[in-house]
């Protein structure tokens, strides 16, 4: 029996649910990354991005390839880079909404009493 499509969706939210994930997936958005700058942008330990970016491959979101001594990530599809800038212009709506509600949200103009 397979999978219905919105529990693969939300499996798939999952993986993305995680901010390092989220920041290496931003970077790879840009181009292919080697470990170390990884390591660099990220701020985290060599294990737990190791541990991030296993996650990232078994959910087929990026692909690895050895050069020498050095590994180099890089996305899959570029779909996974427009999932991220739509998230980001969602996110910057949603945020700007938070500033300063849409004119049917705002509360009503106190009325003025007649003498």
């Amino acid at each position: 029996m397979s999978v219905p499509l919105y529990r693969s969706k939300a499996e798939f939210f999952k993986t993305l649910g995680h901010p390092v994930r989220i920041r290496v997936l931003e970077l790879l958005s840009e181009r292919e990354h080697g470990v170390s700058e990884m390591l660099r942008d990220t701020g985290v330990e060599p294990a737990y991005l190791s541990q991030q970016l296993a996650v990232l491959r078994r959910a087929d979101l990026v692909v690895a390839r050895r050069e020498g001594t050095a590994v180099y990530y890089a996305l899959t599809s570029p779909q996974v880079a427009e999932l991220l800038r739509t998230a980001r212009l969602i996110l910057t709506g949603v945020l700007a909404g938070r500033a300063e509600p849409p004119d049917d949200h705002r509360a009503p103009a106190p009325r003025e009493e007649s003498p």
